[in-house]
């Protein structure tokens, strides 16, 4: 038996990347069921499609996190509750300050408060490095629900719903991010636009993040936030890299032109993992850190956290991966 066998799972935002790689995932410690909650009914029943041999455990719920009392009702007799649904594009929340906050904010209480009314056993926010020490809308907004997520675990009274985090760094491939980008402007049009050559990202495979979240699931003890140990990636060896498989595999001659169009709104040139206070205090595992909840001041309880479930990952964290462990990962990842 795995753990999530028999177990009934909630999963906003389930029809993203991250999201139907998580269901598949959980689908094979066959599960009581999965309620895939969101928005887009297209991409629902996609999926829907793609996964029609696990219907009798899938069920599919049009909803937005920003309706409480949808999500109340999505979440009667579930045991855990995977919040990934976002406003995540950083000019977009730019652009549409308030629809992030009622998104990503407004909703993440939502889920908390329906969470709690319901006895959910376990929540688990899904966060970004953008949170840490925020220059644009998105991390703001994302730091916000972070310490929503924290502050439940305190404030929860007799309640015994576990409220948890993971922070994620870039996902490589993730639907709108600059992986996908690239590869369509170089087939397309023989010629890619960067904001900054030298700009530099945390990184992690979608196998990597779907690790971090179940670990993180299975061993929480309430209200920590869980960071994978992530490579930095600099923009201009991604570049170069798909430039260079992509012309191959798709036989296109002749040369890629770059041009680079300067930071976007609210965009840094390199992005944190924590801040300086968080650094102090979070315990460092093999493969993640751990920063413990905000009115905690032992991280003893986590020394027995196991993290064997982690694919090798021989990077120390802030160490740039080289250019040709980066084409190998998005080669196995077939992301190319």
């Amino acid at each position: 038996m795995g753990f999530y066998t028999n177990k009934k799972i909630l999963i906003t935002g389930a029809t993203g990347t991250i999201g139907q790689h998580l269901v598949r995932q959980i689908l094979k410690d066959e599960p009581a069921v999965i309620r895939i909650f969101s928005r887009d009914e297209h991409k629902q029943f996609e999926m829907q499609q793609a996964l029609h041999e696990y219907s009798r455990s899938l069920r599919f719920l049009i909803g937005d996190v920003r309706d409480l009392n949808r999500l109340t009702r999505a979440m009667k007799d579930i045991d855990y509750v995977f919040h990934l649904a976002a406003m995540k594009h950083v000019p977009a929340c730019e652009y549409n300050p308030f629809e992030a906050v009622q998104t990503n904010v407004i909703g993440t209480q939502n889920v908390i408060q329906a969470a709690m009314e319901n006895d959910v056993t376990k929540v688990l926010f899904t966060s970004t490095d953008k949170a840490v020490t925020p220059t644009n809308t998105y991390g703001a907004t994302k730091l916000t629900a972070e310490r929503l997520i924290s502050a439940a675990e305190f404030q929860k009274g007799p309640r015994s719903t576990q409220f948890t985090a993971v922070r994620f760094g870039n996902v490589m491939g993730s639907r709108g991010s600059v992986i996908p980008l690239l590869k369509g402007q170089i087939i397309e049009r023989k010629t890619v636009t960067v904001t900054n050559m030298n700009m530099t990202r945390y990184m992690m495979t979608p196998h990597q993040a779907i690790s971090l979240l179940l670990t993180a699931n299975e061993q929480t003890l309430g209200g920590e936030v869980f960071v994978l140990k992530m490579p930095i990636v600099r923009l201009s060896d991604l570049v170069e890299v798909m430039i260079e498989e992509i012309s191959e595999k798709y036989k296109i001659s002749g040369s890629i032109g770059i041009e680079e169009i300067g930071l976007r709104p609210g965009e840094k040139m390199d992005e944190q993992l924590m801040t300086p206070d968080e650094q102090d205090k979070m315990f460092e595992l093999d493969y993640m850190y751990i920063i413990p909840p905000l009115y905690s001041s032992s991280n003893e309880h986590y020394r027995p956290i196991r993290t064997t479930v982690f694919e090798k990952n021989p990077f120390a964290p802030n160490i740039m991966i080289e250019k040709e462990v980066l084409r190998s990962w998005l080669i196995n990842e077939r992301l190319i």
